[in-house]
């Protein structure tokens, strides 16, 4: 199946910033893509370029199997967006708000009352958008969006300003559009732990570069759990731990931190069959955050380059 977004060595470079350099994405169809990195990583340059809104000086770009070019843009059709903060009229309803793209779409009356349901604002419709709270206007943006039955939508931090209530909701309402209308959810952020909540697959972007790209499952397994010991005598623990070949380092509070390469429960029977008392014996698990950091410390930029 051709890939809802592909892109080959797109690069755009700025004379005041980093831009973005030989990005290869690859989003498959259907799937939640959560494109992660830190605020002036490159994700707005990138969205930009994936919808026709800057030109690139290298690279392709297929969005549902077509390429995109000045004189090209026939794709765009069927892709829906929300750029950074929506485009709405402040002072008009939220009908009209949709009404207004609905007649420059020259799509059927009908769909307005369609969307408003879609997004939860059909009972709120007639009130004037300046009275909306803030999760209610990212709806209402991504209505817009949802206009003319898009195959992708693309949102660029649409978590922005929401408190963790709102971010909730959002989460439960853009999973919930993804499963009813088919469609390929292309969703920026640097709201870590919402993405692993959402995303089926994972990009991260620092410095312009791609650092990682593939499913969440994948992203887990390039780390293997730590394991957290505190005991009634860390310094012997250490010593049985390096003559097991393990290679244990000191953790807050006088605990041991280490990746095991023996089974957990081994590590227990050998440290208890020695006298020491164990308080506390558990594999921490491996979060998205904690990888995300690991991607982009000074290290692995430097692999990356």
């Amino acid at each position: 199946m051709e890939a809802a977004i592909r892109t080959r060595g797109l690069s755009r470079r700025f004379a005041g910033g980093p831009g973005v350099h030989s990005l290869d994405l690859a989003v498959p169809s259907g799937a939640i893509y959560g494109f992660l990195g830190p605020n002036g990583a490159g994700k707005t340059t990138t969205i930009r370029l994936l919808l026709g809104l800057l030109r690139p000086d290298a690279g392709e770009v297929r969005l549902l199997g077509e390429t995109l070019t000045p004189g090209k843009r026939g794709a765009l059709a069927h892709v829906g967006a929300l750029v950074e903060h929506p485009s709405v009229y402040p002072h008009l309803d939220g009908r009209a708000n949709l009404e207004v793209t609905r007649r420059l779409l020259g799509l059927p009356a009908s769909r307005v009352g369609e969307v408003l349901e879609r997004v939860g604002l059909a009972n709120d419709a007639h009130r004037r958008v300046r009275d909306y709270s803030l999760g209610m206007r990212q709806r209402l943006g991504i209505g817009l969006a949802l206009l003319g039955r898009p195959k992708l939508l693309i949102l660029d931090e649409p978590g922005n300003g929401l408190d963790p209530a709102g971010t909730q909701e959002l989460r439960h309402f853009l999973r919930d559009l993804v499963a009813r209308e088919g469609l390929t959810l292309f969703l920026s952020s640097h709201l870590l732990g919402e993405v692993e909540q959402l995303a089926s697959h994972v990009g991260v972007l620092e410095g312009g570069r791609l650092r990682f790209q593939g499913t969440l499952t994948e992203l887990r397994e390039r780390a293997r759990p730590s394991l957290l010991l505190r005991c009634d005598s860390p310094a012997r623990a250490m010593r049985l731990l390096l003559e097991a070949g393990e290679d244990p380092a000191l953790a807050e509070g006088h605990a041991l931190r280490l990746t095991p390469r023996l089974p957990v429960a081994e590590i227990n029977q050998r440290l208890v069959a020695h006298g020491i008392g164990i308080q506390h014996l558990a594999l921490e698990p491996v979060t998205l955050e904690s990888l995300f950091f690991d991607l982009t410390t000074p290290a692995a930029r430097e692999v990356a380059a």
